[in-house]
C-alpha cells in the first residue's frame, strides 16, 4: 500500500512524495500510457471522457473528465523531458476540448502554466514518485493563488495517488 509525504508548501512550490508497492517500470507505464491513465488519472469521483497522448518532448497529453455534478474539466500536459523510466518534466494547463489553454474555472488568478518535474526511483517499498510543481510565466497574483491552494492540491493529488495505488495493486493481482 502506498504512503504519502505531502510536504509543507514553500512559497509557490508544491511537492509530493509517494511510495508505491510496485516496480519503477510498472509505475512508469501506468503514468505514461493512455490505456492506463484513463483508468486512474484525475480527482476522485471524476470519470474519463476522452484523451490523447504523445509521450515525447514537445508532445501533448490532453484529457477530458466529467465531475460528479456533470461539469466537464479539460487539461493538458506539454512534455519537456521524457527519460524512461526515471523522470518526466511537463507543463500543466487547464484547456478546452480543443486543447487550447484556458483559465481555470474555479479561480480567475490560477496560473496558466505550472511546471511539474517527476522522479521515479527504486525504494524499499518498490517505487518512490517525487513530484515538484510550481507556476511559470506567472504574475504575482497567480503565484499567490497557487500558493494559497496547496491544501486543495494535497487533497486532489492525494486522492489521485490513492486511486493509482489501488490500480497498481489490481494490475499486480492479475
Amino acid at each position: 500500500m502506498g504512503t504519502d509525504n505531502l510536504a509543507v508548501p514553500q512559497g509557490a512550490v508544491f511537492k509530493i512524495v509517494r511510495e508505491f508497492d510496485a516496480a519503477p517500470e510498472l509505475v512508469w507505464r501506468v503514468t505514461t500510457e493512455l490505456k492506463h491513465l484513463q483508468q486512474w488519472w484525475g480527482p476522485q469521483g471524476f470519470s474519463w471522457l476522452r484523451g490523447s497522448l504523445e509521450l515525447r518532448p514537445g508532445g501533448l497529453f490532453h484529457y477530458g473528465l466529467r465531475g460528479p455534478g456533470g461539469h466537464e474539466m479539460w487539461g493538458r500536459f506539454t512534455y519537456r523531458e521524457v527519460q524512461a523510466p526515471g523522470s518526466l518534466s511537463y507543463i500543466v494547463s487547464f484547456s478546452n476540448p480543443e486543447a487550447r489553454i484556458v483559465r481555470a474555472a474555479f479561480n480567475e488568478h490560477w496560473p496558466l502554466e505550472v511546471q511539474c518535474d517527476c522522479r521515479f526511483s527504486a525504494s524499499h517499498a518498490g517505487t518512490q514518485l517525487a513530484m515538484r510543481c510550481q507556476p511559470i510565466n506567472a504574475r504575482p497574483e497567480e503565484e499567490a493563488a497557487y500558493a494559497a491552494a496547496h491544501d486543495m492540491l494535497r487533497a486532489g493529488f492525494g486522492g489521485s495517488m490513492q486511486v493509482l495505488d489501488a490500480y497498481l495493486q489490481s494490475l499486480q493481482a492479475g
